[in-house]
Order: C-alpha cells, then structure tokens, then sequence
C-alpha cells in the first residue's frame, strides 16, 4: 500500500497510532519520505525515551523530566516564525529542525512520554495545544511550544471546565487543519490545501462541510468537471436538512460545469 492507504488504514485501527499517522501525513507533503525515513523518525522517538530517567513516579516528576530532556538538553520549542513554514506541521522536520507548531511539539512530547511509560495527554486549547500529566483533574500541564514551561490555572481555557485528553483522531484532523489554512493565504500552494482535505475526508469522522470545501477548492484548481460532481453529491446531503442551501450548491456544480464552454 502506499501511504495515503496506510494513512486510511490506521486511521480505522482499533488503537490508532498518532506518530504513524503523523508521518503518512507528512509522505504527501514529502515526496522523499519513504518507509526508511518513517522508520527512521519512529526510532528518534524512541532515542529520546530512553534518555528519560527510570522509576518516575507522579505527574509532576514526569512533567519535569521530559520538559527537562525535550524543552532543555533537546531544545525543542517554537517560534512565531514557525507559523509561516509548512515544515512546522510535518513530523519528521519538527524531529530534525526541533521546532514546530504548537500541536506538533506536542505530539513530540506525547510520543517520547508514552514510550516511556509517563500518563501523559494532549490538551487542545482554543488557538493552541498543550500536553498533560496524570489525571487531568491534577492540572498538571506544559507548554511544549515554549519549552514545556508549566502552564497554571490562570487562563480562562484552563480553569473552566473538566480537561479532557484529546482523541488521536481529533488530534491528526487538528493538524490537518492548520495545513488547510496555511495553504489557504498562499494560492500557489492550493494542492497542499487539496491533499490535507483528502486526508481529512479518509478519516472515520470528519465535518461534512469538508466535501464541499473541497469541492470549490477542485473549481477553483480548473477541475470543473470533477468539482461539479463533488457539488452535486454534496447537494444530496444538504437536501435533506436545508433544501435552498442544496438549491444553492446545484447551481454552484451548473456554474462549474458552464466554465467548460
């Protein structure tokens, strides 16, 4: 299978596996990386597990050692200048560069963590992404995008409400999310745009308005005929709940189709 299969594949385990996917996901922005390079990542990740001291005990001891390997010797953090790299969002670059967007560091600092035994989650927050420690009713939270300092009760996000440990799934849509809207102020990268919607589209729950999106964005690309198409099955969805929205697609998918003349 190739890794848009092996993507699809995994997203359907039993047990999804967050770096697997991160990784496929990467193989479409990266034609270079093969299965030696997966592998290659995979095993980075487990380098930095076995730097982890052994016996931790207790959320907070855990937190403190992995931001003290990954945050300190290691080095990993962001900047705001990796909001504008699409190497940000790209797993195997955020192990080479040690830099990343917040929910890539995260999943960095989640796989290290898990390989070594740690309670350790991932936390999505309204604009950013943290990882925890323990039950998430300790609070026991770190910033991996700066460094992996300690994150209080402070911020309205953090002290309302339960936490709850993000879904591998949600976590990957996440990413895929940000790819979208990277590519989506930089037309000349509107296939980016295209292959994270694909990617977004394989998984078992997605938002249904991702078929339409995609199918301007194959409009806008040249793709009438195609795009015309995804409209129209579009359409057949929306019918059932809002029929002049449904109306207003099928005019959508004959203006396409018009573009051909």
């Amino acid at each position: 299978m190739g890794f848009r299969e092996e993507f699809a594949a995994e997203a359907r385990a039993e047990r999804p596996d967050l770096a697997l996917l991160c990784l496929y996901l990467a193989a479409e922005a990266d034609p270079a990386l093969d299965q030696r390079a997966v592998d290659e990542a995979q095993i980075e990740l487990d380098r930095l597990a076995g730097l982890l001291p052994y016996g931790l005990r207790g959320a907070r001891a855990w937190a403190s050692a992995v931001t003290e390997l990954l945050g300190g010797r290691m080095a990993f953090h962001g900047t705001p200048a990796d909001y504008d790299r699409l190497s940000s969002s790209l797993l195997h670059e955020v192990l080479r560069r040690r830099r990343g967007l917040p929910i890539l560091l995260s999943v960095v600092w989640l796989e290290v963590a898990r390989r070594a035994g740690a309670p350790v989650y991932g936390l999505a927050l309204p604009g950013h992404f943290v990882v925890g420690f323990g039950d998430p009713e300790e609070g026991v939270t770190a910033d991996p995008f700066a460094s992996g300092a300690a994150l209080g009760a402070g911020p309205a996000e953090l002290a309302q409400g339960p936490r709850l440990a993000a879904r591998t799934l949600d976590i990957v849509l996440r990413i895929l999310n940000n790819i979208r809207v990277w590519a989506s102020t930089r037309p000349e990268h509107s296939g980016v745009a295209l292959w994270a919607l694909d990617l977004a589209l394989l998984l078992p729950s997605h938002p249904a308005a991702l078929r339409y999106e995609r199918a301007r964005l194959l409009v806008e690309r040249g793709s009438y005929t195609e795009g015309a198409v995804e409209l129209e099955g579009y359409a057949v969805v929306v019918d059932a709940i809002d029929k002049e929205a449904a109306a207003r697609i099928r005019a959508e998918a004959v203006a396409a189709r018009a573009r051909l003349n």
